[in-house]
């Protein structure tokens, strides 16, 4: 059989992807979560007296915090099959990577299995974010010397 046979017997037997219904699973879902953070801030706001500006902190560690324990309690893997993308890309997701990769490196103790293995996932997007950040920084700093921009 060459590559050629092999890739039209793939093609009979594979199903077609139902990209239109993925992308808007993970359109609603990832909408979802965003709501469930506005309602967090708005939370803050209303009970605990923070401003807009002042709410974020709170609001993303809360939101962090809700999907390391949806993920302890294995409820987040059976959202991500679900929702695909959805649930991967706001923080919730690099909460979830960062608790999975926790998680899955127990057995091994903690200095060497959890301890080594909790930023497997996260840490290239750790890593891009610190140096991304420095250099826009650095930017903006450069700006601000000049005068273009105010500080």
């Amino acid at each position: 059989m060459d590559a050629e046979q092999y890739q039209s017997i793939e093609q009979q037997i594979t199903p077609p992807t139902p990209y239109l219904k993925n992308v808007l699973k993970a359109f609603l879902i990832g909408g979802i979560i965003c709501t469930i953070g506005h309602a967090i801030t708005y939370f803050y706001i209303i009970f605990f007296d923070f401003t807009e500006k002042t709410s974020g902190n709170p609001t993303v560690a809360t939101m962090v915090l809700i999907a390391a324990i949806l993920t302890g309690l294995g409820l987040y893997r059976k959202l991500g099959q679900f929702a695909g993308a959805g649930s991967a890309v706001p923080v919730t997701g690099f909460s979830n990577a960062v608790v999975s990769a926790a998680i899955e490196g127990r057995t091994e103790g903690l200095v060497l299995g959890v301890g080594s293995n909790i930023f497997k996932l996260a840490g290239s997007v750790i890593l891009f974010g610190v140096f991304s950040a420095f250099f826009v920084a650095l930017i903006k700093l450069i700006l601000v010397s000049l005068g273009v921009v105010e500080w």
